[in-house]
């Protein structure tokens, strides 16, 4: 078993400190490899070869640890070999004494020497990452060496932590203020009374980093503190501030990292620069402040800047991070954190090969998520509750009667064992992962580290402090609430029971004689799901929950009848009904479903099918990428070699995994864009397997064309990677042959025309006939050269001169979305070289302006908008974005790049020709409608109707757009789309 740390001895150095045996090498092979370094370092560094002699008397205890530690750290190994002075220290020098001295390095590293100049950045971020390193290395030994302790190390870390942030951000206020950007009220201290709120979040705030944490950082700016010369500056200024910080901390250079740096715990990340007001902070956080910003807030800490500003500031978010009272909405908000942290770190068993400490069953986040839970819950009434770190904050609930003494104890003897565990994960090669090695010997590695014999005492060890903190954190969050009810629930007879109709009020249900009537049809047996005595019985002891779960929905009625839709379609319900008893969170997911997204309740359904992708327990941390899909596809044709056969398979496939990257958007799993990425790619897999099923028939029938080649050209949203789950597909079908060739050379010989256009027919037929299994998709072919009017396959040569010499304006506009999806390598190479020649010819930018304007002025009249959720037509909508991307496009000099969204060729065209505010507006607006629209695409049929949508999307909706309710959404949509609108007409203005 591991030694405890020792304490005391604080005056004299770490390895004299270190007690004989406390870790033991990794093999001996590693032990021979370190005694050959010794070699090099004692040849090195004279000074330390006698620590460094090989021990021949056994006496050597401090060289035997050294040994043991650099067998099992490549990390520390490498470290020494690049710096051998670094043992100096650590021979020779008192260790708290050293600690303090490279933290005061740190600190002072903007400094300047003597009477010198301030130094240039270039040498304050060396001497940071000198004394991080050191003090890295020095805290890693005796972490190992069980001279400090995990509280310790977190805490020296932490403060290496602040000293370095609070040096960096006084040499970038120096800075500035010799640049003539800001005017210091004292330029040797910088930061005093600078208005610039630096502020620590999560383990930094707590003083609990880990050995390879990021640090987490926000920043805010008081503007009353009049240090700007121009106010008007203070985003861009502070803004390149802060990319400077992060350069200054993360940047890896010859000496190495201070820290890696995040700044995206600040208000709404994605659209606020990188340091906000104070004012629009509050405003923020009091109007629109999230759960998780609330928990996230319990940690913060100003560690850098002016620090009686960011006290300040920390004092005027209590009332937001501690609501008033002990009320139902604070539960909610608890329940709402949890479930949020479920999705995060999924549902995984535990298994100490490859389990993750910090995110796992029984991890860090748990215990840090029990206490910070109850803080929410408690430490609005009770102040002695509001604190940073997790020790304290347990004690603090112990001492308050929230938990008891065992809980307390128990939870924080295996916070710090877990900590050490992820301290020795990190210091093997200075990673930030949380997970165990899956090798015995790796595992054998960190057991080493822990002061074990060997992996099987550690695991025994680690597990059972991972059931402790499972069953204490199951007590809090994971029992089950209520398989029973206040009240009746009797579903026999003919007649209603009347206390069972008032249960189902107290429920949540409107219409409870109706919601009786279809229950007591589940119980007569009338659908195939329930027509067993099983299958009854386990429906009877999972109706309570189900009734509890729908309830909670808004218009739970509405959502129940989809359920009873979605049952009576179910070909049998035994297993369905043990799944949902034992599944909880599977419940919930379904009637999410249900009361949020009548086009995926309806598609369970007409295809009970699809469910089964549901039971997949990685369905919300496997992301659907082009690989996972490609892989999964396989599998299901695998064996499919009639045509039919093939093309119902698609079908089937299609539908589930549409439906399964619908779930997991609107659970929030994955965001709009990445649906876009996921609907593509599964249409670009299907389509592709389409087209070689159909060649296959082709050559089957007609034979082959000599030389004949087929590429398929994407276009709009399929060509952009922008696809919702209703999305048609626009497709152009492009061929080549010999010139020379005459028929194909199969028994029903055609000649090339007939042969691509029967050809073009059949893939479209495959795509878009309605069958047994419903429809792949339905494809749109009017991009084709000459529309509709044209032959619906195009020969290479017949296109490239109807593009260079007949095409409008905005067929040019249409290529810049288009993407070769499938077909034969050479063609497409050559269709890409065509319309990478097409985008890219020189234009006279006044007449592309016009057309553009015309083109949208034409749409504009015959296709009014309907409405404020018509994000495609509206003024100021997608169109509009998308024709800012085309027109920028084709009035750019630059190779054009095949297969952009047009989020990507805004984020790489806008900044070049529109202002850096109209092209965030844009690129804002664009990741709005795109959240919005594939939430609602996937949810509902048809268009929006805020009155009679479905309460849990509008719920959904509000969320994705951070708005209280449906009127003022609205109202942000509209004044997103006044700006873009704004901007679309200033850019095309000619």
């Amino acid at each position: 078993m591991r030694d405890e740390a020792t304490g005391g001895g604080e005056g004299a150095s770490l390895l004299s400190r270190v007690r004989p045996g406390v870790l033991q090498p990794l093999n001996k092979t590693e032990l021979k490899t370190v005694n050959a370094i010794f070699k090099d370092l004692a040849r090195a560094e004279p000074d330390l070869a006698d620590l460094l002699a090989a021990d021949t008397g056994s006496e050597n205890e401090a060289r035997a640890f050294l040994a043991a530690a650099l067998t099992l750290s490549p990390f520390l190994r490498e470290t020494l070999e690049f710096r051998p002075a670094l043992l100096l220290s650590a021979a020779k020098e008192p260790l708290e004494g050293r600690l303090e001295a490279l933290v005061q390095a740190a600190r002072t590293a903007w400094m300047p020497e003597g009477e010198g100049p301030a130094p240039a950045e270039a040498e304050v971020m060396a001497r940071l990452r000198r004394a991080k390193r050191e003090l890295a290395f020095l805290l890693a030994l005796a972490d190992l060496g069980r001279v400090h302790d995990a509280r310790s190390t977190t805490a020296w870390l932490s403060r290496m932590a602040d000293a370095a942030i609070a040096s960096a951000i006084d040499h970038l206020l120096l800075q500035a203020h010799d640049g003539g950007k800001l005017r210091l009220p004292d330029r040797a201290a910088p930061s005093t009374g600078s208005g610039l709120l630096v502020l620590g979040m999560g383990k930094l705030g707590a003083m609990e980093l880990n050995y390879s944490s990021d640090i987490d950082l926000v920043v805010f700016f008081e503007p009353l503190s009049a240090i700007l010369i121009d106010p008007d500056d203070a985003s861009e200024t502070y803004g390149r501030m802060m990319r400077r910080l992060i350069r200054i901390l993360q940047e890896r250079t010859a000496d190495g990292y201070v820290f890696r740096t995040d700044l995206r715990l600040r208000p709404d990340p994605g659209s606020t620069p990188l340091a906000i007001p104070v004012e629009a902070a509050l405003i923020y956080y009091e109007g629109r402040g999230q759960n998780w910003e609330r928990a996230a807030f319990i940690k913060a800490r100003p560690v850098a800047g002016d620090l009686a500003a960011g006290r300040g500031f920390i004092k005027e978010m209590q009332p937001f991070i501690y609501r008033r009272y002990l009320d139902y909405a604070a539960i909610a908000d608890i329940h709402s954190i949890k479930r949020q942290i479920h999705v995060h770190k999924g549902h995984g068993a535990i298994a100490v090969k490859g389990h993750n400490v910090k995110l796992g069953r029984g991890g860090i986040r748990e215990i840090e998520f029990f206490a910070q839970t109850q803080q929410l819950i408690a430490g609005g009434r009770m102040p002695d509750l509001r604190l940073r770190s997790t020790e304290a904050a347990l004690e603090g609930l112990r001492v308050a009667g929230w938990i008891d003494a065992a809980t307390a104890g128990e939870l924080t003897e295996a916070y710090w064992f877990l900590r050490d565990v992820e301290h020795r994960i990190q210091m093997v090669r200075d990673e930030q992962s949380h997970v165990l090695p899956t090798t015995e010997a790796e595992l054998k590695r960190i057991a080493l580290m822990m002061g074990f014999d060997g992996a099987a005492a550690f695991s025994a060890a680690l597990e059972r402090r991972l059931r402790v903190v499972e069953r204490r954190y199951a007590q809090l969050f994971e029992h089950e609430e209520g398989l029973s009810v206040d009240g009746n629930l009797v579903f026999t007879g003919q007649k209603d029971d009347p206390d069972t109709l008032r249960t189902l009020e107290k429920l949540g249900f409107e219409r409870a004689g109706d919601i009786s009537r279809v229950i007591r049809t589940w119980h007569y047996g009338r659908y195939r799901a329930t027509q067993s005595v099983e299958a009854r019985e386990r429906l009877t002891e999972l109706t309570p929950l189900l009734l509890q779960s729908f309830g909670k929905s808004r218009r739970a009625d509405e959502a129940l009848l989809r359920f009873d839709q979605f049952l009576s379609g179910l070909p049998a319900g035994i297993q369905l009904f043990s799944l949902l008893a034992s599944n909880p969170p599977l419940l919930e997911l379904m009637v999410d479903v249900m009361a949020a997204a009548p086009r995926l309740a309806e598609l369970i359904a007409a295809r009970p099918h699809v469910f089964d992708g549901m039971l997949d327990p990685r369905l919300m941390s496997d992301l659907p990428t082009r690989d996972y899909l490609s892989v999964r596809l396989s599998a299901f044709l695998s064996g499919a070699r009639i045509y039919e056969d093939i093309l119902d398979r698609l079908r089937i496939f299609a539908a589930e995994q549409r439906f399964l990257i619908g779930i997991r958007l609107l659970t929030g799993a994955i965001s709009g864009d990445a649906a876009g990425l996921a609907f593509t790619d599964l249409a670009d897999l299907v389509i592709a397997e389409a087209y070689r099923a159909v060649r296959s028939e082709m050559e089957l029938a007609h034979g082959r064309i000599a030389g004949g080649r087929v590429a398929l050209v994407g276009m709009g949203k399929l060509g952009s990677r922008e696809l919702t789950a209703g999305s048609d597909v626009d497709l152009i079908v492009l061929y080549e042959h010999d010139d020379e060739s005459g028929e194909s050379d199969g028994a029903k010989s055609l000649d090339p025309v007939r042969y691509y256009t029967r050809f073009t027919q059949r893939l479209i037929a495959a795509l878009s006939a309605p069958t047994a299994e419903g429809v792949l998709y339905e494809v749109d072919m009017r991009l084709r050269p000459s529309g509709n009017k044209g032959p619906v396959a195009t020969r290479l040569k017949s296109f490239a001169r109807y593009q260079r010499e007949e095409a409008w304006t905005w067929e040019h506009m249409a290529l810049t979305r288009a993407r070769l999806i499938a077909g034969d390598d050479m063609l497409i190479d050559e269709a890409g070289l065509i319309i990478r020649e097409m985008v890219g010819l020189a234009r006279d930018r006044q007449k592309v302006a016009a057309d553009v304007r015309e083109m949208r002025d034409l749409i504009d009249k015959e296709k009014p908008p309907q409405g404020v959720w018509d994000f495609k037509l509206m003024a100021g909508g997608l169109i509009d974005l998308e024709f800012m991307a085309q027109y920028l496009r084709l009035t750019d000099d630059r190779p054009m790049k095949l297969g952009l969204t047009t989020m990507d060729a805004l984020q790489e065209l806008a900044p070049e020709t529109l202002s850096p505010s109209d092209a965030e507006t844009i690129l804002q607006a664009l990741m709005l409608y795109t959240e919005l629209s594939q939430l609602i695409r996937a949810s509902i049929e048809g268009g929006m109707d805020s009155a009679n949508a479905p309460a849990g999307l509008t719920d959904r909706l509000l969320r994705l757009g951070d708005c209280p309710d449906i009127k003022t959404l609205e109202a942000h949509v509209r004044q997103t789309a006044k700006a873009v609108r704004k901007i679309f007409l200033a850019l095309v203005a000619g």
